[in-house]
């Protein structure tokens, strides 16, 4: 990345933590920025039609930017360090949230948040995957990869959702699930398996929202659900470009080869029939309007629900076991 790690606002002109591939932005950006200080100083100049003309073409080199996107550039979009994450997402969709700690069995995992709230007048149950926003807590959040008592946990309360016929919602944000000696001493691969069948058999509906990385097993063990929506320049994969650049060439730098290849990002997936939904975001990213972005896929998650709703637990067992059953059963290779 290019940029400052923070936003600078003057005006109307915001200075982003830059993507590589959006240097020309920046460029003419950083032009904006000079020229505006020029026009607030004591002996200020008339800048005001060169900023105008220069914030149009910033907007249409945005524009064109992200129409012809590559799958490793949406990659490097979901990774935004300012994209919103887990908790940004409860603190504006969910009200009254308590979380709940502990898999009563090991210890508490912070990489996954779970707990109860009211998101829109019903009482949901939400399980979600933190990676941090800062060094300090994205090691607290082991950068989002869990260890199997974070999957433990979200078992744990997804039962109880499913006790008290409680919705259940979860929020996909992770590389992949934490890969440590201590974790698959701990059953790691187990505890994945035991949380997708959890999904799988829940008599409550279960919506899920990939809000930037969907990383392999550590993913779908809570994305098994009845309606996957995915925010439009996120990611979801079956193992990380850079992971499946060293198994298959022993060369992490050939990551773009390997996101071309396996098809990724949301638009390529909703048409293999993988995900439902794809969410919009804002021209950018959804880090450019985080407000805009949540409340948007709040709209998608709740108008999910309220489909669900009618079913019967029967029913959803049914429709969730059939969704993933028929994934790839036309498929035309």
């Amino acid at each position: 990345m290019i940029g400052s790690p923070k936003r600078t606002a003057i005006g109307r002109c915001w200075m982003h933590n830059y993507l590589d591939f959006e240097k020309p932005v920046a460029d003419l950006d950083s032009q904006i920025l000079e020229l505006k200080k020029i026009g607030s100083g004591e002996n200020s100049l008339d800048v005001s039609d060169d900023i105008q003309r220069l914030e149009k073409r910033s907007a249409d080199a945005l524009v064109d930017l992200y129409k012809k996107l590559t799958p490793w550039q949406k990659t490097q979009v979901a990774r935004h360090a300012d994209r919103p994450h887990c908790t940004d997402y409860l603190a504006r969709l969910v009200t009254d949230f308590t979380p709940l700690a502990g898999d009563r069995l090991f210890a508490e995992d912070h990489a996954i948040i779970a707990g109860f709230g009211r998101f829109r007048g019903r009482s949901v149950a939400v399980i979600g995957q933190e990676k941090g926003a800062d060094t300090q807590t994205r090691l607290k959040h082991n950068f989002g990869m869990a260890r199997p008592e974070g999957y433990r946990k979200a078992v744990r309360v997804m039962e109880l959702a499913e006790r008290f016929g409680i919705p259940v919602m979860t929020l996909v944000d992770t590389a992949g699930a934490y890969p440590g000696i201590g974790a698959e001493e701990r059953g790691q691969a187990e505890a994945i398996a035991r949380s997708t069948e959890t999904c799988l058999g829940l008599r409550v509906p279960l919506v899920s929202l990939i809000i930037g990385e969907g990383g392999s097993g550590g993913a779908i063990a809570i994305a098994a659900a009845n309606r996957v929506l995915m925010m439009e320049h996120a990611i979801y994969s079956v193992i990380s470009p850079e992971a499946g650049a060293s198994i298959l060439w022993r060369d992490a730098s050939r990551a773009k080869d390997v996101a071309q290849a396996m098809k990724i990002t949301a638009q390529d997936l909703k048409g293999f029939g993988v995900i439902d939904e794809i969410v919009p975001e804002p021209l950018g990213g959804a880090h450019r309007n985080e407000e805009m972005a949540i409340d948007t896929a709040g709209d998608r998650i709740d108008a999910a629900l309220r489909e669900l709703e009618s079913l019967d637990g029967d029913a959803l067992r049914a429709q969730r076991r059939e969704k993933f059953l028929a994934i790839g059963r036309d498929l035309k290779v």
